[in-house]
């Protein structure tokens, strides 16, 4: 039975990506040995750490000063890496669920951090919007996509200081303009790789400027120094990385991954808004993510939701649990999961309401 994996992460890879990777680990670049086990330094893989760098910055367009870097720890790592190597005085977070909260609680350990807003008191079911960014700050940090709640936000900050984004789960998804940006992250095990590997890009002329002592490991410049080879990359995901970013340009880069992602959102949540079962949970549709779509039985059907669960896998639906600290369902529409997908979930959905 064909499985259609709606996984949050690590969740789903191309097939194309899946492929390769796979004869890869049989046999790598025709040497006769498995990715699994050649050397770093060989002049195979740096062909492929060589390309990937290329490929992300021609299909996110990202300009001249930026560094591309790949860098183990994942997501959780830059939460202390971005503070340490740019914080000198203040930051200004928003706190918009369990990762941004994670970072915040990062950042004070080096700094002054301000929460300028946060959605915690109403379970992170909405994006804040009444505050405003101080210009006086080191940087506004703000994560992109909330995998356990879903919600996102989907434009480019307009604020008068410089800007981090934490987007582990949406980067690839839309056009990203760097102007206002010192850096940005991901980890891989969303849109681009298995998990291991963490996609950093950072503006260099923003490293530097704080006078702490930053240890070797921690220091973004020591990495960029050495081309991602200061200590033994996570090969596998790095390669499978590149599968992937060969994929998207396959497919028509950023904008038509963009227009796909969309399609898929639609779809669901124009199921769930027509249903008499199923309800969303996030409460402003402008904040509604289109990588996790969150949803819930409604309260007269409350007591059906396993029964879902299980009606979903006999279909080869799996991965739609939500999150423990939530509860319901979440179905996570990454770049990698066809229409057809998210189209047998409308169908099982409106099969079991029928039923029921």
């Amino acid at each position: 039975m064909k499985k259609h994996n709606f996984y949050a992460g690590p969740s789903i890879l191309s097939e194309y990506t899946i492929q390769n990777t796979a004869d890869a680990i049989l046999n790598f670049a025709n040497t006769g040995l498995s990715i699994l086990e050649v050397s770093h330094r060989g002049k195979e893989f740096q062909a492929v750490i060589d390309e990937a760098t290329a490929l992300v910055k021609e299909i996110l367009n990202i300009p001249a000063g930026f560094e591309v870097l790949w860098l183990g720890g994942g997501a959780s790592l830059q939460f202390c890496m971005i503070p340490y190597n740019l914080l000198a005085k203040k930051a200004a977070y928003i706190d918009t669920g369990t990762w941004a909260s994670n970072a915040i609680k990062e950042a004070r350990l080096f700094g002054e951090v301000e929460v300028l807003a946060s959605s915690k008191d109403s379970n992170y079911t909405f994006i804040p919007k009444d505050y405003e960014v101080p210009a006086d700050v080191d940087y506004f940090h703000y994560t992109s996509n909330n995998t356990i709640y879903g919600t996102e936000i989907r434009k480019d900050p307009k604020v008068p200081c410089r800007i981090v984004a934490d987007m582990s789960s949406d980067i690839f998804s839309r056009p990203i303009d760097f102007s206002g940006y010192d850096a940005i992250y991901a980890g891989a095990q969303k849109n681009l790789a298995p998990a291991g590997v963490t996609l950093v890009i950072v503006r260099e002329e923003a490293l530097g400027r704080v006078d702490r002592a930053i240890p070797t490991m921690l220091d973004y410049r020591t990495h960029i120094k050495k081309g991602s080879m200061f200590n033994t990359p996570p090969v596998l995901p790095i390669f499978s990385a590149l599968q992937t970013l060969r994929y998207y340009k396959q497919l028509g880069g950023i904008e038509e991954l963009e227009r796909r992602d969309l399609e898929k959102a639609a779809l669901l949540y124009n199921a769930i808004d027509n249903s008499k079962m199923f309800k969303g949970t996030v409460t402003d549709p402008a904040d509604r993510s289109i990588m996790n779509v969150c949803f819930v039985m409604k309260p007269e059907y409350a007591a059906l939701e396993s029964a879902f669960v299980e009606f979903c896998a006999a279909r080869g639906i799996v991965g739609i649990k939500g999150h423990r600290s939530v509860g319901g369902f979440r179905a996570s529409l990454y770049n990698a999961l066809p229409l057809s997908s998210v189209q047998v979930l409308v169908e099982a959905m409106h099969d079991f309401e029928t039923t029921h």
